[in-house]
């Protein structure tokens, strides 16, 4: 019996998909829960499992097709995989050379050995099954990983051509061309559009950070073991001003709708995060109500969701503000482009020892620049330096956070 492999259903901020990789070919077994495909939408990848052991069949779609929400992906036979099962027992003579084949083109592994494999970048036909058949355990996987994390310099050097960039020989004219992601393309549309519908300017400030991390300092190893492994980090201590400030400033945190201003009785920040597909955003909602230590977990968790793709359209959708961190890179000074609807975005940097004049006196202290580009058309001027300059009041004097003052 045929059981058609659906696309999921699409929220209605996602007009459509791209199918991006078949994880089994035509033919091949699949297990129930089992990944199948890969849909890119501009968002983010959603995940297709199989519903039902057999094999799978026919594919309808192919890689680079697009595709819209429900749509037929292609098939599985039902019951195939329990059917080739006596087949593969009644010719055991057979049973080692098709073993042999199938190591090297796609060697016999569970499925949870494959999704380890991949995850972590292991060639399953490299690993040696210690299971029946010689089929690749999930614990084959685990210490094929162990033995790469204590050999980096082999590992790195197993695989360099794949990861190269394209390298022309001297005098060649050597062209790469691959097309946009659908990520990156909605990325490049929505930077355009802020630029183009916006009245945006960039207002700009610095801050000294001796406060916040002689307190992070201070704290950090007490933190940690308080709050179970959640480490203190510079941005709960930003989220945090930031939500305090925008309630002193609702115009910062509000929205153009049309004729209408937005006000929004809540903030719920973006946090930019990097991740190998681009630049993401998720979502912290309700910033206004966490604790540093929430904060700080939320973040860390949407960093790994975004490293391993796992981000969900929720998690990436609204948000009133952003921030995003460009000191991570090394950045000392930019103008970060606002995320519409919103109406701000805060720009954080590289924190660079400096001299200052303090009461007289040249001292070298901590010194971060901020930037806060905003859209004019809803913000003045004076707003969006006294916000900005709120925030580096509160960062400055940290104490001024938990006084409400």
């Amino acid at each position: 019996m045929a059981i058609e492999i659906k696309a999921p259903t699409f929220p209605e901020s996602v007009a459509d998909g791209t199918v991006a990789t078949w994880h089994k070919k035509p033919g091949e077994a699949v297990k129930r829960d089992d990944l199948i495909v890969d849909i890119e939408t501009d968002k983010v990848v959603l995940e297709v499992l199989a519903t039902a052991d057999g094999v799978l069949g026919a594919i309808v779609k192919n890689e680079g097709d697009t595709v819209l929400s429900d749509e037929v992906l292609g098939s599985i036979e039902a019951g195939g995989a329990a059917a080739a099962a006596p087949a593969a027992a009644a010719a055991p003579a057979a049973a080692p050379a098709a073993a042999a084949d199938a190591g090297e083109d796609d060697p016999i592994a569970a499925p949870a050995a494959r999704k380890l494999a991949e995850e972590n970048g292991i060639d399953l036909a490299s690993v040696a099954g210690t299971g029946k058949g010689g089929r690749v355990t999930k614990e084959d996987v685990v210490a094929a990983v162990a033995a790469k994390k204590s050999a980096p310099a082999a590992a790195a050097a197993a695989k360099p051509a794949a990861a190269a960039p394209v390298v022309a020989a001297a005098g060649d004219r050597t062209e790469k061309r691959v097309p946009m992601t659908r990520l990156r393309a909605k990325v490049a549309e929505r930077l355009v559009e802020a630029q183009s519908n916006m009245a945006m300017l960039t207002t700009f400030n610095e801050v000294d950070m001796t406060e916040v991390m002689a307190l992070r300092s201070k704290y950090k190893d007490l933190f940690e073991k308080t709050h179970n492994g959640v480490r203190l980090g510079f941005m709960s201590f930003f989220v945090k001003a930031a939500t305090e400030a925008l309630k002193r400033f609702p115009a910062v945190n509000a929205s153009i709708d049309g004729s209408d201003i937005v006000y929004h009785g809540y903030s719920d920040v973006g946090v930019a995060v990097s991740s190998d597909r681009g630049l993401v955003v998720p979502v912290l909602r309700n910033a206004e109500l966490m604790s540093l230590a929430e904060i700080e977990n939320g973040i860390a968790t949407f960093g790994k969701k975004a490293r391993d793709g796992k981000l969900s359209i929720e998690e990436m959708t609204g948000g009133t503000f952003t921030i995003t961190n460009g000191g991570t890179f090394g950045s000392m000074m930019s103008t970060p482009i606002v995320n519409p609807p919103q109406a701000a975005i805060l720009g954080m940097h590289n924190i660079i020892q400096r001299p200052m004049a303090i009461n007289g006196q040249v001292v070298i202290r901590p010194m971060m620049y901020l930037a806060l580009s905003y859209d004019h058309r809803l913000i003045d001027g004076k707003e969006a330096v006294t916000f900005l300059v709120t925030i580096k009041n509160l960062l400055e004097d940290p104490a001024r956070l938990l006084l409400d003052i």
